[in-house]
């Protein structure tokens, strides 16, 4: 038994000079790897069309039963839809965000007791860019039959995301690759092989055009002068180490 001991030691002990000599290797490899290198990061900023604009409704009507305030909903919003499909909206671009009824609750007494209803139901209507005049009618008709505006956004299709994520990370990577040149050049070397590169994270995010506190108590005239889509801009990061000689 205690041969046998000895023999399981002397195995762990060859086993674990083993280990320990392979990351030595692999951590002289990397080292090798990353002597004589040059890092640089690279940006760029592409601008682009939105395409699309997306006005946000919200219709909020209370009652004094769950029925009467769903009720009082569903008048505003379908009176809003008709008056939407008048002045030249699609049905398929007036799409429901959320709806929901729920109680009110007088908290003044010793328990809560319900005092009424609410309904409340978001809308979305796109817009595309080829119909960018359409937008201060679509404000008209929407506060006209009673909803309010929650927002008004920018945004892209997802095709043009995917398009737009390639070109400025390709831009970007160009970039750093001048810029770890010009690096090498001033270092009295060239640039060499590239050992690593990696980007930042690409976030699409819609570019806010109006909020409510712009358009409250505004006209849908005066809301299409502030309502211009214009050029966006979209950037990218890219960082790169390059071996130099």
């Amino acid at each position: 038994m205690a041969r046998l001991d000895k023999s399981v030691q002397k195995t762990l002990i060859i086993v674990g000079g083993i280990l320990i000599f392979v990351i030595l290797v692999f951590a002289f490899i990397n080292s090798l790897a990353y002597a004589k290198t040059i890092s640089s990061t690279g940006t760029a900023t592409i601008k682009v069309l939105p395409d699309f604009v997306s006005v946000y409704f919200s219709v909020d009507t209370k009652g004094a039963t769950a029925d009467e305030a769903s009720d009082k909903n569903a008048e505003i919003v379908s009176k809003m839809k008709s008056a939407l499909l008048a002045v030249g909206i699609n049905e398929d671009e007036i799409k429901t965000q959320n709806f929901n009824v729920y109680p009110n609750y007088d908290y003044s007494g010793s328990s809560q007791r319900i005092i009424g209803y609410s309904a409340s139901h978001s809308l979305k209507v796109e817009i595309s860019i080829d119909e960018k005049d359409k937008i201060g009618s679509v404000i008209d008709s929407g506060v006209g039959a009673g909803a309010g505006i929650s927002y008004i956004n920018y945004e892209l299709n997802e095709e043009n995301q995917k398009k737009y994520k390639v070109e400025a990370i390709k831009a970007a990577t160009e970039d750093a690759k001048i810029r770890a040149e010009a690096l090498a050049e001033g270092a009295g070397s060239r640039l060499g092989r590239l050992v690593s590169i990696s980007s930042s994270e690409f976030g699409y995010v819609p570019w806010l055009a109006a909020s409510q506190e712009v358009v409250k108590g505004s006209t849908g005239a005066e809301i299409t002068t502030q309502i211009t889509p214009t050029e966006q801009e979209i950037s990218a990061m890219v960082t790169a180490v390059f071996r130099i000689r």
